[in-house]
């Protein structure tokens, strides 16, 4: 059974840190592109970051470059998120999700075929 599962959300002030874990479950995530997604409340999904691990690519939406870093540990079969310098714009349920093919530009979430259940990430002093 293919399975993401999300963890890692919670609040934080303004300027700090959190690290958003994807850990996956009946396929191996090196070998797929994955990505990060964000909803924020009455907005549509957006594409944060993607990764196609084996082939060393990643992605960045411009509102998060220089902030986030997407990983992959193989040993774990996890996608991380390190999320640095919060701002209260970058509040919302964060998803990981995956699909065949290669990570080749900002990620749109109808591009991919399955999902986590999603972590809510709150920034606010």
């Amino acid at each position: 059974q293919l399975q993401l599962v999300e963890s890692g959300g919670g609040l934080v002030q303004p300027g700090g840190s959190l690290r958003l874990s994807c850990a996956a479950s009946g396929f191996t995530l090196d070998f797929y592109d994955i990505g990060w997604f964000r909803q924020a409340p009455g907005k549509e999904r957006e594409g944060v970051s993607c990764i196609s691990n084996s082939a060393g690519i990643t992605n960045y939406a411009d509102s998060v470059k220089g902030r986030f870093t997407i990983s992959v540990d193989n040993t774990k079969n996890t996608m991380y998120l390190q999320m640095n310098s919060l701002k209260p714009e970058d509040t919302g349920i964060y998803y990981c999700a995956f699909r065949q093919g290669i990570c080749s530009g900002l990620p749109h979430y109808y591009d991919y075929d399955y999902w986590g259940q999603g972590t809510q990430v709150t920034v606010s002093s």
